[in-house]
């Protein structure tokens, strides 16, 4: 029976009950429910906030990424500019000096060249001159042994104005 009265709510019990729930509900709706409401929305609002600007930033990255690129392609393209410009002056400079080692190669060529013929004709009137020195020594000599005596002497001059007088006729 004590089970049996707990179970069954009274008047008075169920008008107290009520009357604590509406006084409890006006004053949370007076008191809290606004705070907690504004709360609510203000909290929401700094949640939308913060996915915004997750978003603008996520934004801004992707920009910065393609910036990043662009720069990164960019200075590949400079860095291929310069290598090319670098490969064609070295080979400007190696064309410059093989043209000048060249140019200095012929120019002494040209130079012994010229020091050989200027060699070869000293030899040869060197040459010259002591065959014509030897030629004199030799008919020197020869004109000493054959004219040795008078009478040889004598005989060749006589010759020698018989040949003046024929051919002066």
């Amino acid at each position: 029976m004590i089970l049996a009265s707990l179970v069954q709510p009274s008047f008075g019990l169920i008008f107290w009950m009520t009357l604590t729930f509406l006084t409890l509900l006006f004053i949370l709706a007076k008191f809290a429910w606004k705070p907690i409401l504004r709360g609510l929305k203000d909290r929401e609002r700094s949640i939308e906030d913060a996915l915004n600007e997750a978003k603008r930033a996520r934004d801004e990255v992707a920009g910065m990424k393609a910036s990043n690129e662009e720069l990164m392609r960019e200075a590949r393209e400079e860095r291929e500019l310069l290598l090319k410009e670098a490969r064609d002056i070295r080979d400007r400079e190696i064309a410059a000096a093989k043209d000048k080692a060249k140019a200095e190669a012929d120019a002494m060529i040209n130079r012994a060249r010229a020091e050989i013929i200027n060699e070869k004709n000293a030899a040869i009137t060197e040459m010259k001159n002591q065959v014509a020195e030897l030629s004199l020594l030799v008919a020197e000599r020869l004109l000493k042994d054959k004219l040795g005596d008078t009478s040889a002497q004598h005989a060749l001059v006589e010759k020698v104005m018989k040949e003046a007088d024929l051919t002066r006729s």
